[in-house]
């Protein structure tokens, strides 16, 4: 699977991103019910901060994000979803080539999503940085250039609508 498909079944529920129990099953190659059932046998591995089963009204939401009224073709029982953690302690508990793979994959796409989270931060406040520079610049040029204009017209009314930023 592409890191585009992959980043596409990740989700924000509860301030973390997640994948379902059903998702993480089909790139491993085993159904859901053997998934679970690995998961359940190594329960002690998965804190409430690696796993959690998400609530009625956060399975509702999700569910109301696709275009049939069943998740993924008739999942009616709130899934499990795993964050990023979680997700890494599966190694440990799915051995088979194909989930070590994967794995190593979706590992990758939660690294690349956290890096463009980092950049997109610091970016921000680059650009809220520089627009309170702007602001101080413009000030200081208009200031400048009032000065200039009543040396170069003295007969001038000090009255007159001046342009640039009003000062406090």
């Amino acid at each position: 699977m592409d890191e585009l498909k992959l980043s596409q079944i990740i989700y924000l529920i509860r301030g973390q991103r997640v994948m379902l129990d059903s998702d993480l099953a089909q790139l491993y190659g085993v159904e859901t019910r053997v998934f679970n059932q690995a998961v359940k046998r190594n329960f002690s591995r998965f804190p409430e901060d690696f796993m959690f089963q998400l609530s009625f009204q956060e399975f509702t939401n999700l569910m109301s994000q696709f275009v049939t009224s069943s998740l993924h073709g008739g999942i009616r029982k709130r899934p499990y979803v795993f964050t990023e953690n979680g997700i890494a302690m599966l190694s440990s508990v799915l051995n088979s080539e194909q989930a070590i793979q994967m794995n190593i994959s979706i590992i990758r796409i939660f690294t690349k999503l956290r890096s463009y989270l980092v950049l997109n931060n610091e970016t921000e406040k680059r650009l809220t940085k520089l627009e309170e520079n702007t602001e101080k610049t413009f000030k200081i040029i208009f200031e400048r250039l009032d000065s200039v204009d009543e040396i170069i017209y003295p007969n001038v009314p000090k009255e007159r609508k001046k342009i640039g930023i009003k000062k406090n």
